[in-house]
């Protein structure tokens, strides 16, 4: 496995949550905004971070009719679920923070 997707692997959560946190979404869909916004992903990477989402609590879900076939899940934040967007949101900024300071010293030590 490459650095990129043991780095990706760990961000899909909090941009699940805050994806979710816009509008209620079903799980294709997710992949679809994820997929949009740059990220390569698909079903077998997404449904089992909404599962762990939902068991965690973070997220609850509402079957309703789909128009090409079973009914589909569609999922919301629960608080715990915006508690935890707070949370990564937080952690999500410092981190960045301290990563491009890392990352622009390098280019400016070259210099």
């Amino acid at each position: 496995m490459n650095n990129e997707t043991q780095i990706v692997k760990g961000i899909l959560e909090g941009c699940l949550l805050k994806i979710i946190s816009k509008q209620e979404i079903y799980g294709y869909k997710a992949v679809e905004l994820l997929n949009a916004a740059g990220f390569t992903v698909n079903e077998a990477t997404v449904y089992p971070i909404l599962t762990r989402l939902q068991n965690k609590g973070f997220l609850k879900i509402e079957k309703r009719p789909s128009p090409y076939g079973p009914d589909r899940k569609y999922y919301f934040l629960t608080s715990e679920g915006e508690d935890s967007l707070k949370a990564f949101e937080q952690s999500w900024f410092k981190i960045n923070i301290i990563v491009n300071h890392i990352m622009e010293g390098d280019r400016n030590d070259q210099a």
